[in-house]
């Protein structure tokens, strides 16, 4: 029988993810950090290493630098050695802006050489940006016992969601008969996970066939349904689509929650802890004797003497005495001032709240934000890294403050609910 491991892995991490908003500014959706010490990426890449896969091609595009200096080498999850590495394939651009990647299908075919200069059975083709456990191994069995051109993973979701996935309808045996990309109304509740096995040769004669076909759901899956043999492989476990601001926090609260599905350590998700010189290897978290810390994650190197309560913290995080943080995610080395409050909010890294300062005031979770309104609508208010909120100020709902912002760019002492601040009093 032949192994898994002979199938070759590709991992699209190009996508602009605009939806996260601030927190894509300045890396790509895949670096963006999750539940403390890990990257999006990390999931796939686990999923990969554990499953005995030994050959990834990484396909980049938006932003890559803070990608690529996380990924390295590839020795982080064993993709070093003889017969074993990673390569990270970047965009194959033109000099306008068109030539950039069209759709997951055109990332693929213009890396064709990379394929064929890595003869396999079968081409698993991954996203990067999404958050499950998987056995890559089973699926690739299940595509061989069908005898399939393409296994998709697919799972069932309530129908109010259908309309952001792929739809499949399925025979008895797990064969897909019919398909709807994003339907408004769908015939089915069973989803596409963007996970694909192609036969390698298949794949490849597909690519070359038709170069209008730039995407695998909307154009390549809908006519190999229709030809060829193409099945469904039932996935059970948690799996989540992290596109969104509510989704991502969602995610990161399931890590704390009781009985969610994610664990990231039974799971044996790794990381790369050393990137660029701003290491999560840090000494134990320390918590002073007026910290309070109830249902919350907090890591290495934090320094806690104030109250903690249903966050996750990354390293480095100060929360100094009488400062409050509640319902939110603060990437590293943030600092919370004394009698600050950070209340349903995310802060990227080295935000500084100074003291009595309140980011995520008030009560009115309904005004959505007025630039970004399908970014920010349920309450979430982001702050960009490196900003500084200044002593006293305060910080409404589903607001949005840049990246590098500092006390003398706000134009008041209170940021009304859905606005944002740009940088230098730019406020919309």
């Amino acid at each position: 029988m032949r192994k898994a491991k002979e199938a070759l892995v590709l991992l699209l991490a190009g996508g602009v993810g605009s939806r996260l908003n601030i927190l894509v500014q300045k890396r790509a959706k895949p670096a963006v950090p999750f539940a403390g010490i890990y990257r999006i990426i990390d999931f796939s890449l686990s999923n990969v290493m554990n499953s005995g896969l030994q050959k990834v091609g990484v396909l980049t595009q938006y932003k890559p630098l803070s990608l690529m200096d996380h990924l390295s080498t590839g020795a982080t999850w064993d993709f070093t050695g003889r017969n074993r590495g990673i390569q990270i394939l970047p965009p194959r651009t033109g000099e306008l802006e068109s030539d950039w990647y069209r759709g997951t299908a055109d990332a693929v075919r213009r890396n064709l050489d990379y394929i064929k200069s890595n003869p396999a059975d079968e081409v698993v083709i991954l996203s990067g940006d999404h958050i499950y456990h998987m056995d890559f191994d089973a699926m690739i069995e299940f595509h061989r016992s069908k005898k399939a051109d393409v296994t998709i993973a697919m799972m069932v979701v309530p129908k109010s969601e259908i309309h952001q996935f792929g739809a499949g309808v399925t025979d008895d045996n797990d064969r897909i008969i019919e398909w709807e990309e994003k339907p408004r109304e769908a015939k089915t509740n069973l989803a596409s996970m963007g996970i694909y096995v192609f036969d390698y040769n298949y794949l490849i004669e597909t690519l070359e066939k038709d170069k209008l076909e730039v995407d695998f759901g909307m154009h390549i899956l809908q006519r190999a349904i229709e030809n060829d043999n193409v099945f469904a492989y039932p996935f059970y476990g948690y799996w989540r689509d992290v596109g969104t601001v509510q989704s991502y926090w969602e995610a990161n609260m399931d890590v704390i929650r009781k009985d969610s599905g994610i664990s990231p350590q039974k799971w044996n998700i790794v990381t790369n802890i050393g990137t660029r010189g701003r290491s999560a290897d840090r000494p134990s978290a320390r918590f002073g004797s007026d910290a309070q810390v109830r249902s919350s994650l907090v890591s290495a190197g934090s320094v806690i003497r104030g109250e903690v309560i249903n966050s996750v913290l990354a390293p480095g995080v100060v929360v100094e005495k009488g400062a409050v943080v509640r319902d939110s995610i603060l990437f590293a080395d943030c600092l919370v001032k004394k009698g600050a409050v950070v209340d349903y909010s995310i802060l990227d890294k080295d935000v500084v709240v100074r003291a009595g300062a309140v980011v995520g005031a008030g009560e009115n979770h309904l005004q959505a934000n007025i630039l970004n309104p399908s970014h920010l609508y349920t309450g979430i208010t982001l702050v960009g890294k490196g900003s500084e909120i200044p002593a006293g100020q305060k910080i409404g709902r589903n607001c949005v403050i840049n990246s590098n912002v500092k006390a003398e760019d706000y134009p008041g002492t209170f940021l009304e609910d859905g606005e944002s601040l740009l940088s230098g009093n730019e406020q919309v």
